[in-house]
């Protein structure tokens, strides 16, 4: 029997977050704050819509190109249909971005994916499943704990002979923006496809999209990812969609596959983009929660970065616990919050915002363990 591909072999697959059992989640004994769900439900409509689906359109395929979702998101954001492609989440979105636009590394050492350092780990997984080359572009570091981009990203990606690029906004980890005249810059002075991933721009300031806004100037370089995972609750669904020029997005509905959603998923999302009004009320609610939570943070020392997302990143104080040991201390007491054991983030934690309730247990946790510490 063949072995697999040689970059398979040596690839270091995406490593989730943890995930409790059903038992435990069933039981309510775990507070699951390391993955970036949405604290709350998804819409009623989203329910209505899923139990609406019939046995006959479970029967027949679905529609192959997600028309009525397409059209939904179109007007949402002020485009045509042919301008949206719906994937099966934003990781589809991100496999088909790199498929179409770059080259396997046989083929040269140009043409390859750009992206910075840190980003969203996936990233580098889907390149290395292309066996494409990777060009990492390093981010500074603030007093603050953030990440800025550096000036000369485009250049940087363009020496290299970079075809794509992602960059994540608001960025992951940190949770902060870059505003449009940044991304305009940057967009009009790289020569390959800009890929904007705006998975949790729902939860930045009220109607802003710097990526969108670019999309309907006519900049026809740049690719806009949106999720239903985190600003509609459906990241159980696995529904994405990106917005691009017309010859982009049929570059990679050529590539797509065949029946990519099913006919649940497609009535669900739709119903989720349809209800807007549910969908910006939870949205103000988790600022309000992450302001809280940053403020409360703050207070015990850790150092935060104003995140325009529905997570922040915290630095650990100096002189307690270390970000390891407050991971496994909220463990213990049934918290899960992500622990990136990587130099640049080894000092740091990502917490989702939580409940108002689920936010108290997690502050009361972390309270106890740096108690804990002291004696």
């Amino acid at each position: 029997m063949p072995s697999e591909r040689d970059n398979i072999r040596s690839l270091h697959a995406y490593v989730p977050g943890e995930q409790p059992t059903a038992a435990q989640t069933a039981a309510g004994a775990v507070i699951k704050l390391n993955t970036n769900e949405n604290a709350y439900p998804p819409a009623p409509a989203v329910m209505d819509a899923v139990r609406g689906v019939s046995a006959e359109a479970l029967r027949l395929y679905p529609s192959a190109n997600a028309a009525p979702f397409r059209s939904a998101a179109a007007d949402l954001h002020a485009v045509s249909p042919q301008q949206v492609i719906a994937t099966n989440g934003g990781d589809e979105l991100l496999r088909l971005l790199v498929t179409v636009y770059c080259q396997p590394s046989g083929q040269g050492a140009a043409g390859g994916l750009g992206m910075t350092d840190p980003s969203y780990t996936l990233y580098a997984v889907l390149a290395g499943i292309h066996d494409t080359p990777v060009t990492w572009v390093t981010r500074g570091d603030d007093a603050q704990g953030g990440f800025p981009l550096p000036a000369d990203y485009a250049q940087q990606l363009n020496a290299a002979g970079c075809r794509l690029a992602f960059l994540v906004n608001p960025h992951a980890p940190s949770g902060t923006l870059e505003n449009t005249d940044t991304l305009r810059t940057l967009a009009q002075g790289f020569e390959g496809v800009l890929v904007i991933d705006e998975a949790y721009a729902d939860f930045g300031p009220e109607g802003e999209s710097p990526g969108m806004q670019l999309i309907r100037e006519g900049q026809d370089n740049v690719v806009v990812l949106r999720s239903l995972s985190k600003g509609y609750a459906l990241a159980g669904l696995r529904f994405g969609y990106g917005v691009a020029s017309t010859t982009v997005i049929a570059a990679l509905d050529k590539a797509r596959d065949s029946y990519n959603l099913d006919a649940l998923a497609q009535a669900a999302a739709t119903a989720a983009l349809g209800d807007q009004d549910y969908a910006r009320g939870r949205w103000a609610q988790t600022r309000a929660q992450r302001t809280r939570l940053s403020d409360a943070l703050r207070e015990r020392g850790f150092q935060i970065p104003d995140s325009h997302t529905n997570f922040v990143l915290a630095r650990v104080p100096q002189g307690g616990p270390a970000a390891a040991d407050y991971y496994q201390s909220l463990k213990a007491k049934g918290i899960l919050i992500r622990y990136f054991d990587t130099p640049r983030l080894a000092d740091r934690l990502r917490i989702t915002v939580g409940t108002a309730e689920q936010n108290d247990a997690l502050l009361a946790a972390i309270d106890g363990a740096a108690e804990g510490a002291r004696c």
